[in-house]
């Protein structure tokens, strides 16, 4: 049965990067915690809400893009990976995949709780995956969930056979596209306003430190990016499911495609020079 842990207000990032750079590379472990992390109902922060509205694309307004809600749920998903029995460093996981379900729009005057939990360790060709779940609730209503999907890069016991090239990433894009020149600073613009402050995405030096030639840009705000290109379009209840494929490198541009597919949409980003797929992904309406 799992245990849960509740918090009044949303537990601090700083704190938690500075426990993880320091205990990250001691994590061994075959399990996740079976832990939930509960946040006590929240009132939006107006200033906070139209300063990632700026930065992602959006109209500056009361109503909470799509994918606020993950920034809002992100200090307690953090909270979880540096927990003592989490298996694996916090620097080093890779966000592959991202599934939202809105289930109804939340305005900036609305309290909104949250419950998140770890699910679903399981091998990958590439090493090992795990799943993020968190829900949105305003009072009792379930309004909102996410699941995010990490990649920790190594060896599997259980190795899966690699999973041939999809379609999707040879095909010339579909739809209405635009181009889009994605800055040196958008990942502290972007780290500002959701707390996410990993140092692959700050600048060229740190992100050297893990591989990356420059720093790259936040899936997340890669996700919101594409969204807002699509605002006042949208369904009013849906799911979108995207993965990110290949990372934007810093200074980059970029070539958004949507197309209209049944009640929603196809989504499609690439490298606007060599074509290579940065984000693939599709709307459902509910």
């Amino acid at each position: 049965m799992s245990t849960v842990k509740q918090f009044s207000s949303s537990p601090s990032l700083l704190p938690m990067y500075a426990r993880a750079a320091l205990n990250g590379p001691l994590r061994r472990g075959d399990s996740l915690p079976d832990t939930v992390y509960s946040l006590a109902a929240q009132a939006v922060d107006g200033q906070r809400l139209a300063a990632y509205q700026q930065v992602c694309g959006f109209r500056v307004g009361d109503e909470l893009p799509p994918t606020y809600l993950h920034v809002l749920a992100f200090p307690l998903s953090v909270a979880l990976m540096v927990q003592p029995s989490f298996p694996f460093p916090l620097v080093g996981l890779v966000h592959v995949a991202n599934s939202i379900t809105v289930l109804r729009s939340v305005r900036a005057g609305e309290q909104v709780s949250f419950t998140v939990q770890l699910a679903d360790l399981r091998p990958h060709h590439a090493g090992r995956q795990l799943d993020v779940l968190a829900d949105a609730f305003v009072q009792d209503e379930l309004v909102w969930s996410g699941r995010s999907t990490y990649l920790r890069r190594g060896k599997s016991e259980t190795t899966p056979e690699r999973p041939k090239q999809a379609p999707a990433d040879r095909s010339e894009p579909v739809g209405t596209m635009s181009q889009l020149r994605v800055p040196e600073n958008i990942g502290r613009r972007y780290a500002a306003v959701s707390g996410d402050r990993n140092p692959i995405h700050l600048h060229a030096l740190t992100a050297r430190a893990f591989g990356f030639p420059k720093a790259i840009a936040h899936g997340m705000w890669l996700k919101a990016r594409t969204l807002a290109a699509l605002e006042g379009r949208l369904p009013e209840a849906f799911s979108v499911d995207v993965a990110f494929k290949t990372p934007v490198l810093l200074p980059s541009g970029i070539t958004i495609a949507t197309a209209p597919e049944g009640a929603g949409w196809t989504l499609d980003v690439r490298n606007a020079r060599s074509g290579k797929p940065h984000l693939i992904g599709a709307v459902r309406a509910l």
